[in-house]
C-alpha cells in the first residue's frame, strides 16, 4: 500500500486487501468479502484489467473512483431499478475494518444470486463489436446494416450480452443464448432494463459534453426480485467519449480504459497473462482520466471518506 499525491486529495494505493472479515473472492479488481446477515463488502481495489487480464500495476484513485462513480449511479438510476448499495460510508457499516484499506472505495451491499450474464448496451459501432461487424455483418447475432463506419452512431442502443468468465476472457453470446441460461422472463427484464439505463446516462451525459458509447451492467436476484449489482456506469465499464472530438474521422478523447488498451496494443502482447509493466505516463494518463471523468459527471472531486451525492 502506497500513497501519491493527488490535485484534490492524498491518494492511497490500495493493489490488494487484507481484512478480518472473510474473504469470498478476488476479482479483477473487487475484493469480495462476507459481511454477514446476507450482505456483501465490496472493495474496489486499484487493480487495473484489460482484455481481461489483471496489470501489475496499481492505479492510483483507481478503486475510488470506481466505488464512488457507482453510487452516484445506483441513486440517479435507483427510479429504474432498484440495486444492492446499502451505504458507502464506513461509519455506517458497523464493521471492524481496516480503514487504510477502505475508505473511500468500500460498498455494504445485500447479497444476491447474480445472473451469469454480462448485459452489454452500445449505442455505437466501437470495440469487438466493430470487430464482429467486419467479419459477419452481425453483433451477438443481431444484423446490422450494411456499410457503417467504426464508431458510427446507431439507429438505437442494442443488447449484445456476454459470458460472465471467473478469470479470462468473457465471450459474445446471443439473446436465445441468454434465454436458454436464465429463461425468457429474466432475459426480457434484463435487456429492457440494460437499454433503459443506457438511455438515461446517455441523456444525462450528452449535455456535459460526453458520449457514451457502451456500457456493461450486471445484476442479481434477491427474494424474486432482480437487482442492479456490482458497479454502473464506470470508466473500467463504459466507454466515455468528449463530444467535442468526436466525428467521422479520427479517434475521440477517451475518459475510461481504452488509453490502456490503445498503448497495450503497440506492444505486441498476446493478450495472455502475464500483463505488461506499464510506465508511469501511462499510469499517470489513466489516472487523470479516471478522475476527470468522475468530475464531469458527479460536479465534485474524490472524497477520501464517502462517496458522491
Amino acid at each position: 500500500m502506497e500513497t501519491a499525491s493527488d490535485d484534490n486529495a492524498t491518494i492511497v494505493n490500495v493493489y490488494e486487501t487484507t481484512l478480518s472479515l472473510p474473504l469470498l473472492a478476488r476479482g479483477k479488481v473487487r475484493d469480495i468479502y462476507d459481511a454477514g446477515n446476507d450482505r456483501l463488502l465490496l472493495v474496489s481495489t486499484d487493480r487495473l484489467s484489460a482484455f481481461d487480464v489483471v496489470f501489475p500495476d496499481p492505479i492510483p484513485g483507481k478503486g475510488q473512483v470506481l466505488n464512488q462513480l457507482s453510487a452516484f449511479w445506483f441513486r440517479e438510476t435507483s427510479g429504474i431499478i432498484k440495486n444492492h448499495l446499502m451505504t458507502t460510508d464506513i461509519s455506517d457499516m458497523g464493521l471492524d475494518i481496516d480503514e487504510d484499506q477502505t475508505a473511500g472505495r468500500s460498498t455494504l451491499c445485500l447479497r444476491t444470486k447474480p445472473f451469469p450474464v454480462e448485459c452489454v448496451v452500445r449505442g455505437y459501432l466501437e470495440g469487438s463489436a466493430w470487430k464482429d461487424y467486419q467479419e459477419t455483418g452481425c453483433v451477438s447475432g443481431i444484423e446490422l446494416p450494411k456499410g457503417l463506419s467504426r464508431r458510427q452512431k446507431l439507429g438505437a442502443p442494442i443488447f449484445t450480452p456476454s459470458t460472465k468468465a471467473e478469470s479470462g476472457h468473457d465471450m459474445p453470446i446471443s439473446f436465445s443464448e441468454v434465454v436458454d441460461l436464465i429463461g425468457r422472463p429474466a432475459a426480457d427484464r434484463l435487456e429492457q432494463v440494460s437499454i433503459a439505463l443506457y438511455r438515461h446516462a446517455h441523456d444525462y451525459l450528452e449535455p456535459r459534453g460526453i458520449i457514451l458509447s457502451d456500457t456493461k451492467f450486471e445484476f442479481g436476484e434477491k427474494d424474486g426480485e432482480i437487482l442492479l449489482i456490482d458497479e454502473a456506469l464506470t470508466p473500467d465499464s463504459s466507454r466515455f467519449w468528449e463530444a467535442a472530438s468526436y466525428g467521422p474521422a479520427g479517434t475521440p478523447q477517451s475518459y475510461d480504459k481504452q488509453f490502456v488498451r490503445d498503448y497495450v496494443e503497440t506492444l505486441g502482447w498476446n493478450k495472455q497473462p502475464p500483463a505488461p509493466e506499464l510506465p508511469d505516463h501511462v499510469i499517470a494518463g489513466t489516472t487523470s482520466r479516471y478522475l476527470e471523468i468522475f468530475s464531469i459527471i458527479t460536479g465534485q472531486d474524490i472524497s477520501e471518506e464517502g462517496s458522491a451525492q
